[in-house]
C-alpha cells in the first residue's frame, strides 16, 4: 500500500513540475530562480519513487522527465498557444484590417529575407510576412536571447537591452549593407536591462529597480563607465519591465507597471510614469493609473508624450481595450477603478471615481499587448507611413481567439492621431501558431524600421522601395 501511495504522490508531483514548466514558456523572461519551481516539484516526486523501487528507477525517471519536459517545453510547444482556438481577430473597438484606409490596397505576402548566417531557430525554414506595396522585411541580426528595447547610438549604430542575459549589445552596420556587421557586448551583468534612451553620449538604461547611465568615452564599443544613477525605481515583482525615454527638457522618463493584474497598489511609484533630473536620484511621480506603459515616446514636432498602455486581464476576449495615451503631467489615467473612456472596472470602479480621469486618445483590440511605440518621421518612408505612430503587438496570452503578434501604425495629423490602428506588417501568427512576436519598434540612422522579436531572438530591418 506504501509503495502505490508513494507512486501516486511522487506522479502527480513529477506532472505538477511538468505543467509548471510548461506554464513558464508564457511568462516574461523571469530571474532564474523561477525555473527552480519545476525542479522542487520533480526532485522530491522522484525522491518518492526511488524509496520504493530503488535509486536506479529514481535517476532513470529523473532523466526521462527532464529530457521530455525540455522537448516538450523547448521545441514542440513554445509556439503553440494550446487553450486558443485558431481563427481570425474578432475586435472591440473597430479593427485595422489588411485593406489599410493608409496604403489604399490589402497587404502583400512577402518572403522574409534572411541572410545565411542567421539561418538557423525560426529561421531554418521559409517565412513569409504581409507588408504594405512596395515593403520588404530582412533579418538585420539574430541569435539573442530575448531581444527587448533599442536606441540609435550618436554614431548611428543600434544598441540592444536582452534583459535574461543582463547584457546590452551594439549592433552596427558599417558598411551599409543592411545587415549587421556584428555583435558586440556593450555592457554586461546589468541585471535583466530593458529601456535605452540616448541623451548626448550618455545611455540610460532602466531596469529592475535601478537606473544606470553608460558612456564609451573611447568609441570601442564598449562601455568604459557603468554607474547607478538612482535606486528610486520599483523593484520585481508583477509587470518587471522598465522603459525610460528623454524629453525635450532633458529629464528622464521611466515606466513602471502595477505588481499584479487588478489591485490597489501599495508603493504610488508603481502603475506610473516617473520623472528624474538626468543626474538620476530621487524619482518624482509625473503621472498614474497606468497599468502598464511599456511604451514611450515624445511627439517630434510637439513634444508632448505618448504610451501605451496594456489592459487587465480576465474581463473576456474584447474587454478592456488596449490604449495609446497622450501623457500629462499630473494625470490620473483610470487604472485600476476604470479602463477605456472612463468605464468602471467590474472590481474596483465606479461613475464617480472615473469621472476625473483621463480617457485614452486611441482604444485597440484587447489583449493586443502593446509595447514599444515610435514615431515614423525620420523613416525612410512614402510621407503617409511617416506621419504615424508605429506600435508592436507583443500578441494575446488569455484570449480564446489569439490576437497581435503584429507591427501596426496609428496615423496622426497636427499632432493628433487621425484615424484608428492599421495593420504593417503580419504573419508572426498563423491559426494557432506563434514563431514571432514583435516588441520594439525604432526608426535606424539609415531610415529603415527596425524591430525587435523576443520569440524569434531576432531584429528585423523594414524598408520601402518608394521611399520619400
Amino acid at each position: 500500500m506504501y509503495r502505490v501511495v508513494a507512486l501516486l504522490v511522487g506522479s502527480l508531483a513529477i506532472a505538477a513540475g511538468i505543467v509548471t514548466s510548461f506554464a513558464l514558456r508564457f511568462m516574461p523572461p523571469a530571474d532564474t530562480g523561477y525555473w527552480l519551481l519545476p525542479l522542487l516539484l520533480v526532485l522530491p516526486g522522484c525522491w518518492l519513487i526511488g524509496r520504493c523501487w530503488g535509486r536506479m528507477v529514481a535517476a532513470v525517471t529523473f532523466l526521462a522527465v527532464s529530457a521530455g519536459a525540455y522537448l516538450l517545453t523547448a521545441h514542440f510547444l513554445p509556439g503553440r498557444i494550446l487553450w486558443q482556438a485558431a481563427g481570425s481577430d474578432s475586435v472591440h473597438p473597430p479593427p485595422a484590417t489588411d485593406s489599410s484606409p493608409v496604403s489604399g490596397a490589402p497587404l502583400e505576402a512577402v518572403v522574409l529575407d534572411v541572410p545565411d548566417i542567421f539561418r538557423q531557430g525560426p529561421f531554418r525554414q521559409e517565412r513569409v510576412l504581409n507588408v504594405p506595396p512596395g515593403f520588404a522585411v530582412s533579418v538585420f541580426a539574430a541569435g539573442f536571447k530575448a531581444p527587448r528595447f533599442m536606441a540609435v547610438g550618436p554614431g548611428g549604430d543600434l544598441y540592444l537591452s536582452d534583459p535574461p542575459t543582463g547584457k546590452i549589445f551594439v549592433v552596427p552596420d558599417r558598411d551599409g549593407n543592411g545587415i549587421a556587421d556584428r555583435v558586440v557586448p556593450f555592457a554586461t551583468g546589468l541585471g535583466r536591462p530593458h529601456g535605452l534612451a540616448f541623451h548626448g553620449q550618455d545611455l540610460y538604461v532602466a531596469a529592475i529597480g535601478q537606473l544606470f547611465r553608460l558612456r564609451d568615452s573611447d568609441g570601442d564599443l564598449n562601455s568604459d563607465k557603468v554607474e547607478t544613477i538612482s535606486t528610486d525605481v520599483p523593484g520585481a515583482g508583477g509587470h518587471w519591465t522598465r522603459s525610460v525615454v528623454v524629453g525635450p527638457d532633458s529629464k528622464l522618463y521611466l515606466s513602471a507597471g502595477s505588481s499584479c493584474n487588478a489591485c490597489i497598489e501599495d508603493d504610488p511609484e508603481r502603475a506610473a510614469i516617473l520623472r528624474f533630473d538626468g543626474s538620476g536620484g530621487e524619482a518624482e511621480i509625473y503621472a498614474t493609473g497606468l497599468r502598464n506603459s511599456v511604451g514611450l515616446a515624445f511627439h517630434p514636432r510637439t513634444g508632448e508624450l505618448w504610451a501605451s498602455e496594456n489592459g487587465r486581464d480576465w474581463l473576456g476576449d474584447d474587454l478592456p481595450p488596449e490604449e495609446i495615451n497622450r501623457i500629462r503631467e499630473g494625470g490620473d489615467y483610470g487604472w485600476p477603478f476604470c479602463y477605456g473612456r472612463r468605464v468602471p472596472d467590474p472590481e474596483f470602479g465606479s461613475s464617480e471615481r472615473c469621472r476625473e480621469t483621463i480617457s485614452p486618445e486611441v482604444l485597440m483590440q484587447a489583449h493586443s499587448a502593446p509595447l514599444g511605440i515610435g514615431f515614423g518621421f525620420a523613416a525612410d518612408f512614402p510621407e503617409r507611413y511617416r506621419d504615424m505612430l508605429y506600435v508592436a503587438f507583443h500578441g494575446s496570452w488569455n484570449r480564446s481567439v489569439p490576437t497581435g503578434y503584429k507591427l501596426v501604425g496609428i496615423p496622426f495629423h497636427g499632432g493628433r492621431p487621425a484615424g484608428p490602428a492599421v495593420d504593417l506588417v503580419t504573419g508572426w501568427l498563423q491559426g494557432a501558431t506563434v514563431w514571432g512576436r514583435p516588441v520594439d519598434p525604432v526608426v535606424g540612422a539609415d531610415g529603415a524600421l527596425y524591430l525587435t522579436d523576443d520569440r524569434a531572438g531576432a531584429i528585423y530591418r523594414i524598408t520601402a522601395s518608394t521611399g520619400k
